[in-house]
């Protein structure tokens, strides 16, 4: 459980539009459309900030994880805090993407091997499409287990 920083400015616009004005009903749609599964939280938004909120279950670490950057790669998303119960009480790593990054570079450093980028790809999926779409400011996942 915590607060995570986005870049407010960077990542997926939802009406096409600025999205100062983004509701919880278009973010849990965002979440929808990715096949994440949101059943067992409440997604709120209050500015710039969205809270996601158990409903009782706990999600997986990795659920967990997709969620918070799911809300958070929305533009107009500075913050997301996390009240989401997890099985297991690890710390999520994530890593913004800096303008020239690319996969394997990321790699390189948060992992110690630049071949382990298709482990942070497949991390980060359905948010990444291709290995080579990303963009600087969004927030991905470092997988633990890999």
């Amino acid at each position: 459980m915590g607060l995570w920083d986005f870049v407010k400015n960077a990542g997926k616009k939802l009406t096409g539009q600025d999205d100062d004005g983004l509701s919880a009903e278009a973010l849990q749609k965002e979440v929808s459309d990715l096949g994440l599964d949101a059943k067992d939280v409440d997604i709120a938004v209050e500015g710039d900030k969205v809270t996601v909120t158990s409903k009782g279950k706990a999600l997986t670490q990795e659920a967990r994880e997709k969620l918070i950057l799911a809300v958070g790669n929305v533009n107009g998303v500075a913050r997301v805090e996390d009240a989401v119960e997890t099985e297991a009480t690890v710390e999520p790593v994530f890593y913004t993407v800096k303008s020239g990054d690319t996969l394997s570079e990321i790699a390189q450093a948060t992992m110690g091997k630049a071949s382990a980028y298709q482990a942070i790809f497949e991390a980060n999926k359905p948010m990444l499409s291709h290995p080579d779409k990303i963009y600087p400011g969004q927030m991905l996942r470092i997988p633990q287990d890999a």
